[in-house]
């Protein structure tokens, strides 16, 4: 009896520690640890979205900090789960689909499979930190998340950078927004899930700390082997300037503020600057290094190479990455050689120590000011599950109009309203395919940015502007910054509510315009100033029915090249609190009030948006990014192609770039006559030609089409005449993307109803390859094309890897090729590798010069047998948002290989204006009878009324 009596007391204790230690809540629960220390962890939040979507929240105060997500909109759920607490350690978190275990003893959170098998721990303990931080009198915290990482996991994501770094397994990412880096704090995992970090401040992944000054983790030795710095030597190529030569402790000229260290009334441009001397590590270990560097820059360490020759121009600066392993107490050579591109110019080399073994090689979240750890982990049996899981919690991403599929001509800058018309002019006279001209900034008075007024003088008729577009069947986006001078009627608006930033005033800071004029940013975390801003916009601009918005220097950058710490200052307060807090979310505010107001005043009219920064939950407002003021040079290309794949893993799917990169080389502007006396292409002239050639080879196969850039003019007549074979490849690609516009529309409808990405690294189709998870300069452009760009200049080969698991076609001759196998492939100078996938079904239309110029009614159905396929053909009314009422159609082909034939499905769905008759003509192309494509093939011709009908292939 004794016994009976005491088993029930300890069921009784364990059962009223249970109680104690957590408590359950609507969707979810909430358990209570026991804390050491008042940093610890306190409590932590489990709640349940969906099956396979969870919430994770974790502090050390005995409350939660109050929910306000900016990039959350996915509202609670009523979804089956339960609670177990059959682990004497743990409570869990049952869904049909996950098991989430919290450790009662120190929170710590294990994600595992409704089989029980483990997805994603957190470090044995929990593996969080939090650290007290007060900044402008709010409290918060420094935090960092550690997850466990195996040794074959991938990570994916992060946003858009520009070290062509891919898969950042043992990498690390410092994420913050700057021209040509926009961070988004989602990652995908070759595990099957993905992590969505929930703050807005600065943060890092894969690294918790920053990068160091060399002499505070090296002895340095200069040039002679004495110690304490290394020898910086300044060699003028102006006569009558003495050459420097003197001790570095540091290689830190990275922002206004440093590179006053340089030397002074030194004249920089063009000189020749080497920082040599030798490093002594301090541990054995791999070292990470990150260069930032304006002009032309070259690294060696320990006598290799280690960075060849990168350039970007002078204001604009770029970081590159690099490791070495070092061993303690040898001494190894450091040489760097630095020609700056002007007056004013950055250079730094910083580094990590080896990464302390509690981080190395795991996944680390580090975040500088945040109320709480907030995380969402989302699963999936697919990288597209994964990020339809993602946009279920940050929005839908909208079908962007039809138009914006087709190619768009940009230039810095169309300066006068006769440019930018006689330039469409141009092109329709030429017949070159064009869809929309952009008006980049500066048309207003030059000391009126802000205003939204343009200059009479250059644009003395703006309605007959647009109007003239218009008529020549063209659209037209025009350039509307943040930014307003402080003598605008527009600023005093905004400053007489308190919406405008006030760093910049108080300290008198002037853009480069003309003589300087000062200005600042309005306040976008302000739900009145969003309003206004739109107000501004629509009452000004709205009424001449310019048909798109570009959103420039949305990071917001108040002024190039500052210390992150003056940024800042820059750029805050805001309304919601400190920038410190709210850092990175600026583009997602901006994009929302213009989104907002459009659909306020027009609600049927797309919006379109285009903004050169980003965060998670763009795609709800309607938003495209582009990859901002990047250089060009083949390096930049190439980081392109990971840099976009990287940003459609983030969950966001239009993104483009500059074709021919923004910032150019004075070798390409100098004034060089094209040709020389015996009529030869001038070296420099020539490379610029293959190299804007090969750029747009690869953009025509981008989310979105679109050349941009400062001088030498980007259309494609000033690139090279007509007879040019860089002219001639340009028109091509840019006629297959017209003709493959019935494909790549009914890709914008898959990213809105099937959440679809367009642009689409390898491993997402082919994820039982592990050899694709780190290719990153090939990928599919949608279901069917694989896209190898070249990105070398002068190559007229390169080497592709066709993925196992389905045999390919070349695209250009209909050649078979067995999967599961690199081969060196031709790339001539006309066309860059391209493969179709066996059971691929390609519609292709009608040939057009706009994207709605002609109906699909007559369309070739490419069918590459081999193995089953199926493709969807989606279709709606274009430029309004009735497909969200209903109003389109889909044509559902399936190829059945076994059978050899192919069923095109009954039309399904209504909208006005809806082809009901129309003819395919079917091309089947197979390994015994290879066909090159050609738009007119020959192939079995039937007539369709919306009735399903099959036909036999063989």
């Amino acid at each position: 009896m004794r016994k009976k009596i005491h088993f029930l007391f300890a069921a009784t204790l364990l059962a009223s520690c249970s109680v104690k230690q957590y408590q359950s809540i609507d969707d979810g629960i909430i358990v209570s640890v026991k804390q050491n220390s008042k940093t610890d962890v306190q409590k932590v939040r489990i709640q349940v979205l969906q099956d396979e979507l969870i919430h994770v929240s974790a502090t050390p105060d005995a409350a939660f900090a109050k929910d306000s997500s900016l990039i959350i909109v996915a509202g609670k759920s009523k979804v089956p789960y339960k609670i177990e607490t059959n682990v004497a350690d743990s409570v869990s978190v049952v869904t049909s689909r996950l098991k989430v275990m919290v450790s009662k003893i120190n929170g710590g959170i294990n994600f595992k499979d409704k089989d029980g098998k483990l997805i994603l721990g957190e470090k044995a303990g929990g593996g969080r930190h939090f650290t007290p931080i007060e900044v402008e009198g709010t409290k918060g915290y420094t935090v960092r998340q550690i997850f466990d990482s195996p040794a074959d996991e991938a990570f994916h994501g992060l946003g858009q950078h520009q070290a062509d770094e891919f898969n950042y397994k043992g990498k690390n990412e410092e994420l913050f927004q700057y021209n040509t880096k926009v961070s988004v704090p989602f990652i995908v995992s070759n595990k099957n899930y993905g992590l969505l970090w929930d703050s807005y401040s600065l943060s890092r992944f894969g690294e918790s700390r920053p990068y160091a000054q060399l002499n505070t983790v090296f002895t340095l030795y200069d040039k002679k082997g004495n110690p304490g710095a290394l020898t910086g030597t300044y060699v003028s190529n102006e006569k009558g300037v003495q050459n420097i030569e003197r001790k570095e402790e540091s290689i830190f000229f990275e922002d206004i503020k440093s590179i006053k260290k340089l030397p002074q009334n030194f004249p920089l441009k063009k000189a020749d600057v080497t920082y040599e001397g030798s490093i002594e590590a301090p541990e054995n270990g791999t070292y990470k290094f990150t260069l930032y560097y304006a002009g032309y820059v070259k690294v060696y360490l320990n006598n290799q190479l280690v960075v060849p020759e990168r350039w970007r121009t002078a204001w604009n600066p770029n970081s590159y990455k690099f490791s070495l392993p070092l061993e303690a107490g040898k001494r190894v050579p450091l040489r760097i050689e630095w020609k700056p591109d002007g007056g004013t110019s950055y250079c730094g080399l910083r580094v990590l120590t080896p990464q302390p073994a509690e981080e190395k090689n795991n996944q680390v979240w580090w975040s500088e000011m945040t109320q709480k750890i907030d995380y969402y982990f989302v699963h999936g049996n697919s990288a597209d599950e994964v990020i339809k899981g993602y946009r279920t919690l940050t929005g839908k991403s909208q079908i962007m109009p039809k138009w914006a599929m087709g190619y768009w001509q940009s230039r810095e800058r169309y300066k006068t309203q006769d440019e930018i018309v006689g330039n469409l002019k141009e092109f329709r006279k030429r017949k070159f395919p064009i869809d929309n001209i952009v008006l980049d900034w500066n048309y207003w008075e030059e000391d009126s940015w802000g205003s939204h007024e343009f200059d009479k003088k250059r644009f003395p008729n703006p309605q007959g502007m647009v109007d003239s577009i218009h008529a020549l069947n063209g659209k037209m986006m025009i350039s509307v910054w943040p930014k307003f001078y402080k003598t605008t009627e527009h600023f005093k608006e905004f400053d007489e509510k308190g919406w405008m930033y006030q760093q910049a005033i108080k300290d008198n800071v002037k853009d480069w315009v003309g003589p300087g004029y000062v200005g600042s940013f309005y306040d976008a975390y302000s739900g009145g100033a969003r309003k206004l801003f739109w107000k501004q916009i629509y009452d000004n601009l709205y009424p001449l029915k310019i048909d798109a918005w570009w959103m420039d220097a949305s990071e917001p950058n108040v002024l190039d090249c500052t210390d992150m710490e003056y940024r800042k200052a820059l750029c805050g307060p805001t309304a919601l609190g400190s920038s410190t807090e709210f850092f990175n979310t600026y583009a997602l505010m901006n994009a929302e009030a213009i989104y907002d107001g459009q659909r306020s005043v027009e609600p049927n009219k797309r919006v379109f948006l285009l903004t050169r920064s980003g965060f998670a939950g763009l795609q709800r407002y309607s938003t495209a990014t582009w990859s901002g003021d990047i250089a060009t040079r083949w390096e930049d290309m190439k980081a392109q192609i990971s840099a976009g794949l990287n940003f459609a893993v983030s969950g966001i799917p239009y993104w483009t770039m500059d074709i021919g990169g923004f910032c150019v080389e004075d070798r390409y502007v100098s004034g060089q006559q094209q040709y020389d006396k015996n009529g030869q292409e001038n070296a420099d002239y020539k490379e610029w030609r293959e190299l804007n050639t090969r750029w747009f080879q690869f953009g025509a196969f981008a989310p979105l089409y679109r050349a941009h850039g400062q001088f030498p003019y980007r259309e494609p007549w000033n690139i090279a005449p007509d007879t040019h074979q860089a002219y001639q490849s340009i028109l091509y690609y840019t006629n297959l993307r017209y003709r493959l516009m019935p494909y790549i529309y009914t890709m914008a409808g898959m990213t809105y109803f099937d959440d679809y990405t367009i642009m689409r690294p390898l491993f997402m189709d082919f994820a039982a390859d592990k050899k694709v998870q780190n290719v990153s300069d090939q990928f599919m452009f949608g279901p069917s094309f694989m896209v190898c760009p070249v990105y070398k200049y002068e190559a007229r080969k390169r080497n592709v890897y066709f993925p196992e698991g389905t045999n390919w076609f070349d695209f250009y001759t209909g050649r078979y090729i067995t999967g599961g196998q690199q081969l060196n492939m031709d790339a001539p100078y006309e066309h860059i590798p391209l493969f179709i996938r066996e059971g691929a079904i390609i519609p292709v239309g009608p040939e057009m010069q706009y994207s709605t110029e002609k109906k699909a009614d007559k369309i070739v159905l490419y069918v590459y047998m081999g193995q089953d396929g199926k493709f969807t053909l989606y279709e709606d009314e274009n430029e309004n948002y009735n497909y969200e009422k209903g109003s389109f159609s889909n044509i559902a082909f399936n190829y059945n290989e076994a059978s050899g034939t192919l069923t095109i499905g009954e039309q399904k769905g209504k909208f006005d204006g809806m082809i009901k008759n129309r003819k395919f003509v079917i091309v089947a192309v197979s390994k015994e009878n290879p066909k090159a494509f050609t738009y007119d093939a020959a192939g079995k011709e039937i007539s369709y009324d919306g009735n399903q009908q099959t036909v036999k292939l063989k």
